[in-house]
């Protein structure tokens, strides 16, 4: 095993006790916070933006800025290093420019390798252009709470 997988490979979650009858740690999105993440997507468009998620009790709560990001027209380099450890960080977001929130397989390899709960949003960035991944790539359905 190698030092990023030492420091950055996360076990599959096992029901943890926060995570209610579905068996998943994350079941919604706070509206605010998915509102954030709209904007900074349109602020960045053409390029792609990214940021880790924070969550408390099960709901994402907030995005955490990682130093050194760069998004390109066609990519999103996370420096994962450089976050502080953290268990409320609980994964990734970053924006696609083309209208398609699908995850590429450089997506999947990082939602394998840091956290259990990603979201790509995709132009033109509202609230019905969003998906929620699991650390395997397979779709989460979150609620949006105010």
């Amino acid at each position: 095993m190698g030092l990023f997988d030492r420091l950055f490979r996360r076990p599959a979650p096992t029901a943890p006790a926060d995570s209610g009858s579905s068996g998943r740690r994350v079941q919604a999105i706070t509206r605010d916070t998915l509102d954030l993440i709209i904007e900074m997507a349109k602020q960045a468009h053409p390029n792609e933006m990214g940021a880790s998620l924070r969550a408390e009790g099960g709901v994402i709560t907030e995005i955490v800025l990682v130093p050194g990001t760069i998004g390109g027209d066609a990519h999103a380099f996370l420096p994962l290093h450089a976050l502080p450890y953290d268990r409320s960080v609980v994964g990734t977001v970053h924006s696609h420019p083309s209208p398609w929130p699908i995850p590429s397989d450089a997506d999947k390899q990082l939602f394998n390798a840091f956290g259990h709960t990603h979201l790509i949003i995709a132009s033109p960035y509202t609230h019905e252009s969003w998906r929620a991944y699991d650390q395997n790539a397979d779709d989460l359905s979150l609620e949006i709470v105010d």
